[in-house]
């Protein structure tokens, strides 16, 4: 969990860990520049008062504010990385002429009410921003910045389109998208319609006990401030063996099972992707707009890099006020979740090098803060590409103004075999000829035994997934992975985009999943991830209806889009493979066409892919010369 837990962290530029005994020392520090209020209960429109820390620069000026709202634990006093991030933080944003203000959603430590994912009610946001605007040292300008859960509560508050809120950065956002384009995602709760279980495992480490501590109502300030430096309301739940846990059927009882606090799992894991609930609460949805300016960070390793780039697209193309339509700014980087600043010379994502992938973050973002909330012009959007994403295997920084970049062009590559696709030493090859033959790979699927997640585009899931990219081999080994290799290259290929893929299945099961992934082979037979998918066959004419298969009949199947770039050097090869399983980074279909969350019996399926002239099971690659 702890990747998650400290995400918000990532104010950007390079970080250097304070060590617990010198904490005194780093805050005497900041208070010989800073005016530090800490533990102010900031009222919302109910009662319900949010705890707040403000850090401000001593001038009697009025200042911009950078505003953080976090479900995480910001309390300096205590000896973790979070608390020390804290006041780097604040210390960095007084540095450079603004207020840090860091507040915890309703709920959460210090602050009242009752908490619920992405903190809601969104009017606390709003409020907030209102609070804020009225403080005599502030100048009327408020941006917003975070990663992950500091970030994703960010979008949904930018279309109530508050006066105040001048900017934001959003990073690593996808948990805060509900529906985008084709993606109902619901804030990361599905791929495809499958059950993604990385919450599974956040919420054991993050939801507090209702018989949580609470400090009395009418704590004053001063008392607030005291009982912080020895009592931070900060209760952990024991470690668990996540890849134990994840595997305990019905999946309604997992939390259950390890005696994790359960009441936002139970309302949640019972959701379909299209239920009227996802649209109640702090997630975004693109029927509403987002009225302001963004830098937008995405990660080539991180859960929901689809969304994120389909988001930005969206605001681009939809937002009704031009000066917003067209201040839409991205980096995409070659790392995992909220990775940015760990990148090195010598950046190692899983076990790939991906070289020399570092940024001058903090001068970026502060430099998009200083134009937007201070008027200050030093020609910073002008020399800011649209889009700044970063291509593995050139290993280098790359420009562009739109997503996909507008010369990269669809290359379609067709599955083929003698119908012997199984494992990476079958017949299966990539083409981009249409296949002379028709066949049809088939597999067994078991739920009870599912393909095991290896590496990936992961977050938050304890000790069952390492990420990154890492060797595929032993997964390729599988009986029941299909694997289609182009030969090798005779001149390297930039892969750079959106990438598409359509397969014709079939099964005996009325119901089950297909999963795919995108392989870079080197010449010695090393096969590196880049990104993958999955596809609930009960969600294929969409995510309103639930259609089921017929055995001996073919459907038409068209799975969510992956996104990367990459370049596949001259000697390497392009795979996919395919299954039906991909576990615990989705849950297991248990193939019975039932709820799958309540079961705990599955049913093997048989499953098949069909590739021919009637049936050219594909995948289309954006391809740049």
């Amino acid at each position: 969990m702890k990747s998650k837990y400290f995400l918000f962290l990532t104010l950007l530029g390079t970080l250097v860990a304070i060590p617990a005994w010198s904490q005194d020392n780093a805050y005497n520090q900041l208070a010989e520049i800073a005016i530090i209020d800490q533990k102010i209960m900031m009222p919302m429109r109910d009662g319900i008062r949010l705890c707040t820390d403000i850090y401000r620069p001593k001038t009697d000026q009025p200042v911009p504010v950078i505003f953080v709202r976090t479900p995480y634990n910001f309390n300096m006093w205590g000896d973790g990385e979070m608390h020390t991030r804290t006041l780097q933080s604040a210390r960095e944003a007084v540095e450079h002429g603004y207020a840090y203000v860091v507040q915890n959603e309703r709920g959460r430590y210090f602050s009242e009410g009752e908490w619920d994912i992405l903190g809601v009610p969104l009017t606390d946001g709003y409020d907030a921003f209102d609070w804020l605007q009225k403080q005599s040292w502030c100048n009327g300008k408020i941006g917003t910045q975070g990663c992950s859960s500091t970030a994703e509560w960010q979008m949904a508050v930018a279309a109530l389109d508050h006066p105040a809120h001048a900017a934001m950065v959003p990073q690593s956002y996808g948990a805060g998208v509900g529906r985008v384009g084709g993606f109902y995602e619901q804030g990361n709760w599905y791929r495809g319609g499958a059950e993604q279980m990385l919450f599974f495992a956040w919420l054991y480490g993050v939801e507090q006990d209702k018989f949580k501590p609470r400090i009395p109502a009418g704590a004053t300030q001063e008392d607030l401030i005291r009982i912080s430096r020895f009592y931070d309301l900060s209760p952990e739940n024991p470690p668990v063996g996540m890849d134990t846990a994840l595997a305990h059927l019905p999946v309604t009882d997992i939390l259950q099972n390890i005696h994790g606090k359960r009441e936002v799992y139970d309302k949640m894991i019972r959701r379909k992707p299209n239920d009227p609930d996802w649209y109640t609460g702090g997630l975004y949805h693109d029927n509403t707009d987002i009225g302001v300016p963004s830098f937008w960070f995405a990660c080539w390793y991180d859960v929901s890099v689809g969304p994120n780039l389909a988001l930005f697209n969206h605001v681009r193309e939809t937002a009704p006020d031009p000066q917003v339509r067209d201040n839409q700014y991205m980096v995409i980087a070659p790392t995992l979740h909220c990775g940015y600043t760990r990148a090195t010379e010598n950046t190692i994502v899983g076990e790939r090098s991906v070289g020399d992938a570092r940024l001058d973050y903090s001068s970026m973002i502060y430099g998009w803060f200083d134009y937007w909330l201070k008027g200050d012009d030093k020609g910073q959007l002008d020399a800011m590409p649209h889009v700044r994403y970063y291509t593995m295997g050139s290993n280098k920084w790359q420009a562009a103004e739109a997503w996909p970049p507008a010369d990269a062009r669809m290359q379609t590559y067709y599955l083929t075999s003698g119908g012997n696709a199984n494992t990476m030493y079958g017949d299966g090859k990539l083409t981009t000829q249409l296949p002379p033959q028709d066949h049809a790979d088939q597999f067994t699927y078991d739920p009870m035994n599912p393909v095991p997640s290896h590496g990936g585009n992961v977050c938050c899931t304890g000790n069952t997934i390492q990420g990154g990219a890492r060797d595929q081999r032993e997964v390729e080994a599988r009986q029941d992975v299909l694997v289609y290799t182009t030969e090798p290259l005779n001149e390297g290929i930039e892969v750079t985009g959106n990438i598409e893929s359509v397969l014709y299945v079939s099964s005996d099961a009325k119901d089950t999943d297909f999963t795919i992934k995108l392989i870079d082979v080197y010449p010695d037979g090393r096969a590196y991830n880049l990104d993958e998918t999955i596809q609930r066959v009960r969600y294929r004419e969409g995510y309103d209806k639930e259609v089921f298969m017929r055995p001996g009949q073919v459907y038409k199947v068209e799975l969510s889009p992956m996104a990367t770039s990459n370049y596949f050097a001259q000697g390497h090869r392009i795979r996919v493979e395919i299954s039906s399983s991909n576990f615990p980074r989705f849950v297991r279909n248990l193939n019975t066409g039932g709820n799958n969350y309540d079961e705990s019996e599955g049913v093997i399926a048989h499953n098949a892919i069909h590739h021919s002239i009637q049936y050219p099971s594909q995948i289309r690659l954006p391809v740049r010369n």
